[in-house]
């Protein structure tokens, strides 16, 4: 009779046993998985915030860009002291900008009057770049507005040289990384 309580004590023992690690090891499955989730989100969490550091670098370089480049404009367009260096003002920013024929044209007279004589070398007329301030704003995905505060020193023959603010207004391409339109304003 011994025996079989014995042996009656030891089945229930190794049942319980054996219950005890089948919970053990369903729970332990069941932190193998939360883990594995947890670790799959881990993941996902440092793709979406090098994403979002990726984007923010492009939209930040390209919102310079657009900036830097207005302004390199703004040099090249109003510095000259002679025809010479009045025809040569395109070609300084030619691969900044993807101006429209007819703007390009607007932008970039010959700088001859209706006689085919150079107005910049009769009138003695110069200008020289001083300062500028630069200022973005996205448009859409693709356009940056950039606007530019610029100050020029201008002189001509016999005349004392005075400084004058210019506005310019411009889009600029982020798929291009280019100037694609230019608006010059006279601030009174």
């Amino acid at each position: 009779m011994k025996n079989k309580i014995l042996l009656s004590i030891m089945v229930l023992l190794l049942v319980s046993l054996g219950i005890t690690m089948s919970i053990t090891n369903h729970k332990r499955s069941q932190i193998a998985d939360v883990r594995k989730e947890v670790s799959q989100v881990n993941k996902q969490q440092k793709q979406v915030m090098t994403q979002v550091d990726n984007l923010q670098a492009t939209y930040n370089a390209s919102d310079e860009q657009a900036k830097n480049d207005l302004l390199a404009f703004a040099k090249a367009y109003y510095t000259f002291s002679s025809q010479s260096d009045y025809d040569k003002r395109f070609s300084k920013i030619a691969d900044i900008v993807d101006l429209k024929r007819n703007q390009k044209n607007q932008l970039f007279d010959s700088g001859l009057d209706a006689t085919g004589d150079s107005r910049i070398d009769n009138l003695g007329l110069t200008t020289q770049y001083q300062t500028a301030t630069g200022y973005t704003s996205d448009l859409d995905n693709q356009t940056i507005e950039v606007l530019a505060t610029v100050i020029i020193q201008t002189s001509g023959t016999g005349q004392k040289a005075i400084n004058q603010t210019v506005l310019l207004h411009s889009w600029f391409d982020t798929k291009t990384q280019k100037i694609t339109s230019i608006k010059i304003n006279q601030i009174q």
